[in-house]
């Protein structure tokens, strides 16, 4: 140990820093000196000893501030002076209350048009709120001109240059009720281009995170590069010998002692009144405590167990034996045709006849019509194939569609027409092409900013490395030049350029346009030996909650604006991240907007080729540290089309095996020998055949009349065709092979009677599936893409959870409002005087209640932005001498200032003035000088006729909050249609017959969903009803009910599997429920008319009956058939095919099979419809009159009554 108590292994250390001490002062004192000597500026003590009302701290300019090119204020102690007469208007303008007497002030002409110039820009967005202004404006006022200046200001620091002492330094004593005062006032005052708070434009960092004390210790700041010298505020209420400022300020919710308006709801809250309130959600439905549908079911199930065990009970103790045929009207075996007639005429009335004799007609009709073809098989084949050939020639002519918006909305739907007219009035949506980035194999990185603040976790993709890689990929894109037909094709020919042609650089949506899109502003730093004041960290921080900001507010002072002059909002280029937290992001996300030639196909073509090369390039680049999500507009185009390709071979193969199964299933072997004729393989491709060229033909007819196509609907009509075709083969073929040719009856003969048997069954079959699709199709408009899946198999299913979407939103108003009026600017406008119930406002009170609405922002309203352009106190508007405009930035002393002002109009435009100078407005690009130019927001959003006299359509953008389930797009939906049902009442109540509406680029994907409840019972319900109709003419209505019950119970039963399964409700699964009810149909009418026409005695033995007839030919028709062909989509690699086809389709398969073979012969024995008792008689006179003696085990049916 020393003799200090140090240890000797310390030495070294202490020895190091002191070392380093020495150092650093040698290097600060070489520093200080070399500075006061080369710049020849000489620091003072400066000598304000007078503080006293009357006295000033500084007159008058001296000296320049080399950093940020503004003047100093000179140093002066003494009485204030007089203004010149010259100067008394431009004092007038900037600070009235101090026009009085002799005019004696701290500030000369110079002063006040430096002053002028300095609050240009703030004024343009405070302006909005009278009592903000006029507090901000006396907070500067005081500052610069007040003859009371040496009460509340304190010089601390001077300097000498050239003999003049310039002012670096100085205190500001406010007291604390005066700063609060002006920052309540300000502090909701919203700059509508932007769709963010004013004071996260002047306060150097996020409005949520702004206070008055550091608001105005920024505007203070020199690190704003606006201030010339250090301002430090002095929040005070007392401070000897200085009076500290305690000026009156006004609440955003009072008028001005000079008439101006309170501010509005939007730029303040006070004056909103209580703060709107989401709709209480429904109370839920309970009975007894539970669940009031579960209990209800319930007790549906108990009662109907209950009854049916009773029937039961009943059925087996109680009921009467079975009575013969002839109990009533003797044995029917003698003189039969007579007896025939007079039970016909006695029997057969009402219902009954009408049934027997469409019954007796159809087969007549079908014995005569197979009897014919079979006699004359060479003009029914030419025929058929000349008519078969017609018809398929309509292929030519086939249109196939790959647009989702054609596959997903009617040309008539409400999204539809609305799209539409946005497109035709404002442009079509631009194009989207973008990139998920992650980086999966980093872990997050922890920043500890400058000096005392904590540490800052940042997620992995953000890392410099990281994000240098990452912009490595988002240049290659930029430069990407594709050759189309001998034309280049660049990112620059085709993206959205919104400040072009002053400014070519295209929209870039990317956390990098923070950086400029520069590797060298990603590595700018500021440090010393020892410390690292400022580095990209830092600027990323402030960006995310200042992203317009020109110059952050750390020691970097880099440009947060992206190089294409627009914002880029942290929600838009981030994911993965909670809250507000954007630095914890786990992806990045990079969108280029490119334009929409929707209209022009040539221009579109290069649009769509420089796409195809954006997914070659990224597809192909491999990059180890990131792990890339990519899409383009085409995607979904390239998808479906990559979706039906790729299925091909799964759905040829699938075709294969129900054409390998019927070959065999069809043939009856009697012996090896005669294997191959017995297998019917010419029968099976035969028959399979005649079904796909049916499918031709009506694939033909549609493309002859214009119905497109799409190219999966190509695919899965030949599998629903064949699942009722290939079962009409098996009833007719298997009917054929059970039938024994009578005796002098030839092959014609019998195969007219066998069709008679058995074709109208499949005419009713054939026509309750007709109608059943027609009516149900009408309102599910075709097989359409579920966009979901398209995104999922296009790999977007994992990286769209970090995808926060939130989707642009504009309210549409409609040509009809005059907007020359202070009327029609009133119910729109969102600033002072406007309606509390205007548009602007309407919108606003939405973002109140953003998880109700789902609206995240205020509207970007031109038309507010333009009554501040116009402002004179902006400088924004200014014309030559010509009468031409005159950009705010330009230095020329002919630009004067526009002035249309009119006390008449409460100092907003009317008449001609609002469109003569609304196309400046337009044109004007937004500058330092002036931020509210309209050409970078508003170009597309107003509509002016060509003799500029007359505004027509115009939008007010929003954006949605994050959205990522149907349900929230659904939800989105909805609630934006009822804000713009809402506006168009106020419109129609306060006199316009304009309308408005919101458009969103995905309402045409998903209005479908609000709906979507509705169409299926309305679908289903006509498809039953159809079915319905048909089975009661062709059968009767207790036939038509129990056939009709079975397929509502297979369609229930399909809701419970599409839920277990996993299958969502939408248009796809919609058009499966109606193909299901088609399909049902098969697997119920065959066995329904079976049971109806049998001449078997008692219900069981006609179920018995047509179970064993019928049965047979379901099952091994439709059920295996189907079975064989729906395995094999499985294997698919497509979703559409594995969770909309594969799932419903072998549900609808196993369901119909069980209730159709199962539960309904069940049923038809207990409840069936009594026998016919004509059947009865028919079929015994057929068999008199055919010489077969009558069976006297056969079991007989009696007049009085069957059982």
């Amino acid at each position: 140990m020393t003799s200090f108590g140090v240890s000797s292994m310390e030495l070294p250390v202490m020895r190091r820093r002191l070392g380093m001490f020495c150092l650093l002062y040698l290097v600060l004192l070489v520093t200080w000196t070399s500075t006061s000597v080369v710049g020849q500026v000489i620091e003072v003590e400066p000598n304000t000893s007078i503080h006293q009302e009357g006295y000033c701290v500084w007159y008058g300019e001296c000296g320049m501030n080399n950093e940020t090119r503004k003047p100093y204020n000179c140093l002066y102690n003494g009485p204030a002076r007089s203004l010149p007469v010259h100067d008394h208007e431009l004092l007038v303008e900037l600070c009235p209350k101090f026009v009085k007497g002799n005019v004696s002030t701290c500030c000369n002409g110079d002063q006040l048009r430096t002053f002028k110039n300095s609050m240009s820009l703030p004024l343009q967005f405070l302006s909005r709120c009278p009592s903000c202004m006029f507090n901000f404006m006396t907070f500067f006022c005081e500052l610069t001109c007040s003859p009371n200046q040496s009460t509340f200001l304190n010089v601390t620091k001077a300097e000498t240059e050239k003999g003049n002492v310039s002012i670096t330094s100085l205190d500001y004593y406010i007291t604390p009720v005066f700063a609060q005062g002006m920052y309540k006032a300000c502090k909701d005052v919203s700059a509508p281009s932007s769709n963010q708070k004013v004071l996260g434009l002047l306060c150097g960092r996020s409005a949520r995170d702004c206070n008055a004390t550091n608001w105005i210790q920024y505007m203070g700041s020199t690190d704003n590069e606006q201030t010339p010298f250090q301002i430090t505020p002095r929040f005070v209420a007392k401070a000897e010998p200085m009076e500290p400022l305690s000026a009156i300020t006004y609440s955003c919710n009072q008028s001005l002692p000079d008439g101006r308006e309170a501010c509005s709801c939007q730029d303040c809250q006070a004056a909103c009144g209580p703060q709107p309130e989401p709709p209480s959600p429904p109370v839920p439905w309970t009975l007894l405590g539970f669940d009031a549908i579960t209990v209800i079911v319930g007790a549906v199930y108990l009662a109907f167990a209950f009854a049916v065990s009773a029937a039961l009970v009943f059925h087996y103790h109680y009921w009467m034996p079975q009575k013969a045929l002839d109990s009533d009207y003797g044995p029917i075996l003698s003189d039969v045709d007579r007896e025939r007639q007079n039970l016909l005429g006695k029997l057969n009335t009402g219902c009954a006849r009408f049934c027997f004799c469409i019954e007796s007609y159809l087969q007549t009709t079908f014995s005569c019509w197979g009897e014919w073809c079979v006699r004359h098989p060479l003009p029914v084949l030419l025929v058929s194939t000349i008519v078969i050939a017609v018809c398929s020639a309509g292929l030519h002519w086939v249109v196939v569609i790959t647009d989702p918006v054609e596959l997903w909305s009617a040309p008539n739907s409400r999204s539809r027409l609305e799209k539409d007219y946005f497109d035709t009035h404002f442009g079509p949506f631009f194009r989207v092409e973008q990139l998920i980035i992650r980086a999966p194999n980093f872990n997050k990185t922890i920043f500890t900013p400058y000096f005392t603040a904590p540490d800052i976790p940042f997620g992995p993709p953000l890392g410099k490395d990281i994000l240098h890689q990452v912009l490595d990929l988002q240049l290659a894109v930029e430069n990407l030049v594709v050759n189309h037909t001998g034309d280049l094709v660049s990112l620059k020919d085709i993206c959205v350029a919104p400040l072009s042609p002053y400014n070519n650089n295209c929209t870039i949506l990317s956390v990098l346009n923070y950086y400029q899109n520069s590797h060298d502003v990603l590595d700018h730093i500021v440090k010393d030996m020892f410390w690292v004041y400022a580095d990209y960290h830092d600027h990323f921080l402030y960006c995310v909650t200042a992203p317009m900001s020109l110059n952050d507010t750390t020691k970097l002072h880099d440009p947060c604006l992206g190089t294409f002059g627009g914002p880029v909002f942290p929600w838009l280029a981030l994911g993965g991240y909670d809250g507000l937290n954007y630095h914890n992001a786990t992806a990045l996300i990079i969108t280029f907007p490119v334009k929409n030639y929707h209209h022009d196909p040539t221009k579109l073509a290069l649009v769509e080729a420089w796409e195809k090369g954006f997914l070659d390039l990224v597809s192909n680049y491999t990059n180890p540290n990131l792990s890339i999500s990519y899409s383009a507009e085409r995607s979904i185009q390239d998808e479906l089309q990559r979706e039906s390709n790729g299925d091909l071979i799964t759905v040829l193969i699938s075709y294969g095996t129900m054409l390998l199964y019927i070959s065999l299933a069809l043939g009856h072997i009697r012996s090896i020998s005669t294997v191959f004729v017995d297998l019917k393989i010419s029968l099976g491709v035969a028959g399979v055949l005649i079904v796909l060229c049916s499918v031709a033909c009506s694939l033909g007819v549609f493309s002859y009349i214009g119905v497109p196509l799409t190219l999966i609907a190509i695919e899965v009509i030949p599998f629903l065709v064949l699942a009722v075709g290939v079962d009409n083969i098996f009833i007719l073929v298997l009917a054929y092979q059970r039938d024994e040719r009578r005796e002098g009856e030839d092959l014609a003969r019998q195969m007219g009677r066998v069709l008679g048997n058995v074709a109208p069954s499949l005419l009713l079959s054939g026509l309750c599936e007709m109608v059943a699709f027609f009516l149900g199709a009408d309102l599910c408009r075709g097989i359409f893409l579920q966009h979901r899946c398209v995104e999922q198999s296009a790999g977007w299913s994992g990286p769209a959870a970090f995808h926060a979407r939130c989707p642009p939103v504009y309210f549409v108003v409609e040509d009809g409002l005059d907007y020359t009026t202070v009327h029609g600017q009133n119910v729109v406008c969102g600033g002072v005087g406007c309606n509390p119930d205007s548009l602007v406002q309407q919108i606003f009170k939405a973002t109140q209640i953003s998880n109700y609405t789902k609206i995240e922002s205020v509207a970007a309203s031109w038309i507010d932005d333009y009554f501040d352009w116009l402002n004179p106190q902006s400088s924004c508007c200014r014309v030559n001498s010509n009468g031409s405009f005159c950009n705010a930035s330009v230095i020329d002393p002919e630009c004067l200032l526009c002035h249309p002002i009119t006390t008449a109009a409460e100092h907003r435009p009317v008449g001609i003035n609002f469109t003569h100078f609304l196309p400046m407005f337009l044109e004007d690009n937004p500058s330092p000088k002036c931020g509210k130019g309209g050409h970078a927001v508003y170009a597309d959003a107003v509509r002016i006729y060509s003799n500029e006299t007359k505004v027509g359509p115009s939008y007010f953008m929003s954006y949605h909050t994050a959205l990522s389930s149907p349900d929230d797009f659904t939800t989105a939906l909805r609630s934006a249609r009822n804000i713009a049902s809402n506006i168009t009442h106020m419109f129609n109540v306060t006199g316009s017959t304009s309308r408005a509406f919101p458009y969103s680029v995905f309402y045409v994907f998903y209005e479908q969903y609000l709906t979507i409840v509705e169409d299926t019972v309305m679908s289903l319900g006509l498809s039953l009803s159809a079915i319905f109709v048909v089975m009661v003419v062709l059968l009767d209505i207790w036939s038509a009910l129990l056939a009709c019950l079975t397929i509502t119970m297979i369609i229930v039963d399909m809701f419970g599997v599409m839920w277990m399964w996993g299958v969502s409700l939408n248009a796809v699964s919609l058009v499966n429920l109606v193909m299901s009810v088609g399909i049902s149909v098969e697997f119920c009418s065959h066995v329904v008319r079976a049971f109806v026409t049998s001449a078997q005695g008692n219900r069981l033995q006609r179920a018995h009956h047509a179970v064993v007839h019928t049965g047979s030919s379901v099952f091994s028709g439709i059920t295996l058939t189907k079975f064989s062909g729906i395995v094999v989509l499985a294997f698919s690699k497509s979703r559409i095919f594995e969770v909309f086809y594969f799932r419903m389709y072998l549900s609808v398969v196993f369901l119909g099979a069980a209730h159709g073979l199962i539960f309904l012969p069940v049923l038809l024995s207990y409840i069936g419809p009594p026998t016919r008792k004509a059947t009865v008689v028919v079929h015994h006179y057929s068999k008199q009159r055919e010489g077969d003696p009558l069976d006297r085990n056969e079991p007989q049916a009696s007049v009085g009554g069957w059982y």
